[in-house]
Order: structure tokens, then sequence, then C-alpha cells
């Protein structure tokens, strides 16, 4: 199957930019061997091998006034080491002993023991991390490097600001440190701008507010920035606003990134190559999505307005929003356009991108046209099939149902070869649903899904118009790298009369109090949803729940009022039966894991528990909260968490004070970034060296109206 890959970061000439390593001077089969395992092949990969920080040496600590937990950079003479070994077992530590004439500082390796080999009395010893005891004042696992007598070479090495690189088994930091500075003196000045096309010479860069503020946030891979920043070498000097700064050359950039002079100068270095690589991206997505407009012919789509969809919008009992009404105009002009529809619809929880899917749909139906829904689950196309049949069979549409366990026909409605409704799960991928005039596909939660399924889906037919829904809004940056080739619309508001969201975090403590509340409003005929991370667990002292230990244990607690299971491991009938009892109100408390993130629309269910909140991510959370206030009735939400760390309760306050689905997002995005915010499944996701998708905003908008203009 051919994946979607965007070539990132971008290519030079190869007379510089390919050169072997094996080629340079002092590299021979060995470390080419070691430069290989780091993926360095070539001058190229070397120059964009990114530090991933870098010590200020300008400014040591004096081991006197090292504080308990505080990283600080240090350095001294060896004065004692050794390596002891335990009796039992193969347990082992390292240690030496570090003096700088104020005071001694011990350095420790647990179970390494051929860290003895590195080391020895007398030697000069630059030490970084931080001091987890001060009686003895005590580092465990420093970063260190071995100072040779004074000589030329220190210059790279100390009295700067000096860039710590990742390594491999058996290559000195030194080493690669003095290669990176003969190999950037010797090729970076030649290197040329990648796309010539597009100048950036009169394109400015902005560092972070804070940079003026606060110095240890103006570059926040400088380890040590406690000392007041310095500003930026003359040729970088901020022009008019105090945050701008020229756009560097792409040769300038590389300079900076290696061996700054100030520690701004490695910010600008990594924003100029990030450019370049949004501006790589978008050009390739412009050109992907020009040649699909160049060559693809779809069917029209567009419909007649008056067939299938006035009936349709009269019958359902409400009027579209605003938003709906906008967004559903964006989808005719495209769908009656000359190029396939490919398109991104963002709605909230609860915004109503189901309706706008049912009238995309009947367009194309109008136009004698099938058209295809793909669920990541079977319990949301379950629930979709049974949305659309309701809605669509007194149409007299015929809506179709393929899953891994049922491939089943709605009864009546709809001669053979009229156009017809499918809805699926990835069964919809397989090589036997191929039908003949597939004019639209529409995703579902396309976050679930990886490009190539997506690209897959949509080659069936001839070039369909593609809608692609999510229900977790996706942060600018996102959707403008990774949606980067769909127009976007957005439903901003939801629809009227629904009940209000609270949201409270709650201690493992408050649990009695918490029972009690959700008997209090279920005796009021509420229902509830409690939300647990794991299916199961074997060790029953696990600090996790898991859904099915707890499950006799919540019978008990809610009684006389009944408790069922769900979770993904059920087989699709027993789903369906334990979903449909609670549709139907004869369970009042559904115990559940994330199955239920997506597509569970029960109106008459106002609360939720969820255990363990800090095992999900915020847009998770979110989505789960999606699954009550979805009725007229005010609505609980109750986050129980177990870690009490302040990174956690800060994030899980997040939940607590929005229900803003975008604002939750960009938090998300800033605490998990952008990888474990796509999922595993994103396979054609970009993968950038030196791009930040939690701050780079500016960057990717410019890089796309560039890219733009210049196409």
């Amino acid at each position: 199957m051919r994946e979607i890959l965007y070539k990132v970061p971008v290519s030079s000439p190869p007379n510089i930019w390919q050169t072997p390593l094996a080629d340079l001077r002092g590299i021979g089969p060995e470390r080419a061997a070691q430069l290989q395992r780091l993926e360095l092949r070539c001058v190229g990969d070397l120059l964009l091998h990114r530090p991933r920080r870098y010590e200020d040496r300008r400014h040591f600590h004096a081991i006197a006034e090292l504080k308990l937990e505080e990283a600080a950079l240090t350095c001294g003479r060896i004065v004692a080491a050794g390596l002891n070994r335990y009796r039992h077992g193969a347990r082992s530590v390292y240690e030496f002993i570090l003096d700088d004439g104020t005071a001694r500082l011990h350095c420790r390796w647990w179970n390494l023991p051929f860290m003895e080999k590195y080391f020895s009395v007398g030697d000069n010893v630059v030490v970084f991390g931080r001091p987890n005891s001060l009686k003895p004042r005590t580092m465990d696992h420093p970063e260190t490097e071995v100072v040779p007598e004074e000589g030329a070479e220190n210059s790279i090495h100390l009295n700067r600001i000096v860039p710590i690189y990742p390594l491999t088994e058996g290559l000195p930091q030194r080493w690669l440190r003095s290669l990176l500075w003969r190999t950037v003196a010797q090729f970076a000045p030649g290197v040329p701008e990648p796309h010539p096309e597009i100048p950036l010479t009169n394109e400015r860069l902005i560092l972070p507010l804070a940079d003026s503020a606060n110095p240890q946030s103006a570059l926040s891979s400088v380890a040590l920035a406690k000392e007041e920043i310095r500003p930026p070498s003359p040729s970088l000097r901020r022009v008019n606003n105090p945050q701008s700064i020229p756009c560097p050359s792409r040769a300038h950039a590389l300079q900076l990134l290696h061996f700054p002079e100030e520690s701004s100068d490695a910010e600008i270095a990594r924003q100029r190559l990030a450019f370049d690589e949004y501006i790589e991206l978008q050009r390739a997505l412009r050109l992907r999505r020009k040649k699909l407009e160049a060559r693809a012919r779809p069917l029209p789509c567009a419909g007649d307005h008056n067939r299938l969809i006035k009936p349709f919008l009269a019958g359902l009992g409400f009027q579209l929003t605003a938003s709906q009404t906008r967004v559903l105009r964006e989808i005719r002009r495209d769908m009656a356009g000359p190029a396939p529809m490919r398109r991104l619809l963002q709605g909230d929880v609860g915004s109503g991108k189901t309706v706008v899917a049912a009238c995309a749909m009947l367009m194309a139906l109008e136009c004698g046209a099938d058209a295809a829904l793909m669920a990541p689950t079977e319990i949301l196309a379950e629930q979709h099939a049974q949305n659309f049949r309701r809605w669509l069979e007194p149409l007299g549409v015929r809506v179709e149902i393929l899953t891994g366990s049922r491939k089943t026909v709605a009864p009546g409605a709809g001669a053979p070869a009229a156009a017809k409704v499918y809805i699926g799960t990835h069964a919809l991928l397989e090589e036997s649903f191929a039908p003949a005039r597939l004019g639209l596909v529409i995703i579902d939660e396309q976050h679930k899904f990886g490009v190539a399924q997506r690209e897959q889906l949509v080659r069936k037919g001839s070039y369909p118009h593609l809608l692609v829904m999510t229900a977790t809004p996706i942060p600018r940056t996102l959707g403008l790298t990774f949606y980067g080739d769909l127009d976007i619309s957005v439903i901003e508001q939801g629809p009227p009369g629904r009940g209000r969201v609270k949201t409270f975090l709650r201690p493992q403590e408050s649990l009695p109090k918490v029972w009690a509340f959700l008997r209090e409003k279920i005796a009021q005929g509420r229902q509830a949803y409690v939300i647990y991370s794991r299916v199961e667990d074997a060790d029953s002292s696990a600090r996790v729940k898991a859904a099915t230990r707890e499950w006799h244990l919540m019978e008990k607690v809610f009684a006389p009022w009944k408790a069922a299971l769900l979770h993904g491991r059920l087989k699709s009938e027993e789903k369906e039966k334990v979903m449909a009892a609670f549709r139907a109100n004869q369970t009042q408390v559904l115990l559940a894991t994330s199955v239920v993130e997506v597509g569970v629309d029960v109106p008459n269910a106002t609360l939720m528990v969820i255990e363990n909140a800090e095992q999900f991510g915020l847009a998770q959370l979110h989505q789960l909260r999606g699954r009550i206030g979805r009725g007229a009735e005010e609505s609980y939400c109750i986050l129980i968490a177990q870690d009490k760390s302040p990174e956690s309760r800060e994030r899980l306050k997040t939940m607590a004070e929005t229900t803003d689905g975008f604002r939750i997002a960009e938090a998300d995005l800033k605490l998990r970034g952008a990888g474990d915010l796509l999922g595993r499944e994103q396979s054609g996701a970009p993968h950038f060296r030196f791009g930040d998708l939690a701050t780079d905003a500016p960057l990717i908008e410019r890089a796309r109206a560039l890219v733009k203009a210049a196409l």
C-alpha cells in the first residue's frame, strides 16, 4: 500500500549536500559506522544534526554554589575514582570525586561498570546535572566531558555556548563537535537557498515574547540561561519591533545552529531552518493539489436541492444553525466544481456535523451518485446507520452497512439500481467494496485513520469528492501542515437548547461523595457513564483501575439500578445489546473504556465520571465529555485523578476551566506534542527536525502564503 509521505527537510545540490562523510578527513570506517547509526551518511545529514541542547560554558558554577535539584554546570579535577560491585547480582556503582578548590562533588553511575574506562584520577572534567544530595554533594548520571590540557581546540569546547549532540555508543562528544566545527567552516558558507524562487531576505522571524522578560525562555534548548541574555550579534540586531529579527540566509542559519555566539542565535537558526521545512511541505501540498485538479474530473454532485434535501430538512424538526448553513454552501460549491472536493469539516462535539454529512450525501444522491461514510468503530458505524435509516428511508434512500462482522442491507426503500448510502468501518477499504458511481466519500473522526487509508478509499470510483470530519478540534498549525491539502470548514456554534456541562476535578478520596451524587441524580431519572482507561489488569493492586475489575463493585454501589459493561473486546452483538439497553434506559450506569469516545448519543445521560483521568490526553477527555450535555438538562463531568503532580493537575485544570475544544486542543498540542496528538495511525504525518507545531503558527502561515504566491 503506497504511503503518502512528505519529504522534510529539503535537499540541496549534491556537490555539497550529498558529499559522503567517509570522504572527509579524519573519518575512518569505524567512525563512519558510528555516524551511520545516527543516520548521518553525508554532509547534509551532518549539517542538519540538531544539537539536543546547549551549555553556556562562559559561566561555570563553583561546586560550593550548587543547589539541590537545580541544574548546573561545573568543572574540576578528579581526585578519586572507583567501581564498587555488590556481592549479590550484577549491581554496581562507578563513582568519581571532583574537586574545584571550593568543595567536592560525587558523580555516580549505577550499573554502568564500563564508565570507569572513560575517566582517570587527575582528569579535568566538565559536569552538567542536578544535585540530588548536598551531604555530600552528589549527582547521579550527570553529563560529563573530559577536558584535555589547554590547547587551540579548546576554544570550540570552552568559554562559549557549546552544542551538545545526540550520540551513539563509542562516539565521543568532543570528537563529533570538532567534526561539526570543521564541516561547518568548510561547507556551510556554500550552502545555497533551497527555493530561490521564494526569497526570504525580506522576511522576519519572531523571538518569543518572554525573551526580554525571562531570559530562560528566550531559548528553551539552552540548558543554563540564568545569566542575563546579551543582544544578538550585530548582523542580526533587532529592527523596529524588539521581537522582530531579519531572516538569515540558510548558510548563516547553519553556522548559528551549531556554534551560536549568543543564546538567542540558536532559536533564530531553528526558526530559519523550520521555515525551509514548512515551505517544502506547503510546496509539496500545493503541487499535489494542482496535479489532482488538473487530471481529475469527478461526478457532478451538487444536486438540485429539491428532490431530497428540502423534504429532509423539513422533516428534521429543527432549523440548521448559521454555521451549518454556511458550511453546506461551501460543500455545495466544491461539489459543483470541476475538481474533486477535498474538505475538512471541524466541529466541536455535538455541533451537528452528522446532519451536514447527511445533506452532503443527499446532494450526491440527487445526481444519481452513491455516497459512503467510513467510521473508526462498529459502535459508531451502527449509530450512524440507525440515524441515516431514520432520516433517509422515508425519502426512499437505501442504506447499507458494511463492517467486519456485518454486511446487511436495509429492507425495502429503493430499487436495486438506485443510488445508495454505504455506512461502514475499515471494511469499506476491501476490494469487494467497489460501487460503480461513488460520488462522495465521508470519513468520520479522521484522526483515527491514517493518510494511506484515506487515499485508499478515495481511489475507489472515479475521483469521488472527499469530506473529512473530526470532532477533535485541530490546532491551526496542524490544520496547515497535516491537513494542508484540504480546504477547512468550521462549525463554530452548537445547536440551541443544549444544557450546560459543568466539569469538576476531584481526588480519589472524594469517590464516596461522587457516587452519592450520581445515585441522587439517577434517582431523578438521569443516566451515567463511568469511564476507565483499561479493560483489565492482572495486578489487583495497580493504581490504574480497570473496567472489568471494577464492574462488580459498581453493581453494588449503584444497586438497585442496573449497571452494564462495555469495552472494545466484546463481540459486536454484545456491544449492540449493551448500547441498545442503555439508549432505552433499561441500564442506568454504563461502565466503559474509551470505546464510547465517539458516536455515542444518549441525551438522557447527563453524568460522567472518568477514573484515572490523568491517563487520558486532553483531546480524548474532551471527546469523552462530549457524550454528555446532548440534551436540555444540565450535565456533570467529574475527573478523578490519582496522580497529584503539579503537571498533571495543571493539565486537568484546563478541562475544568473550559469547554472550548479549540483551546483544549492548543493546550494538548503544547503539552503532548504533535506526534502524540495525531496518534500512531497517522503514518503520513510530516516529521520535522526543526519545526515546532506548538509555537510556529506565524511561520507556517507565512510559508503557505509565500508558496501560494510563487506557484
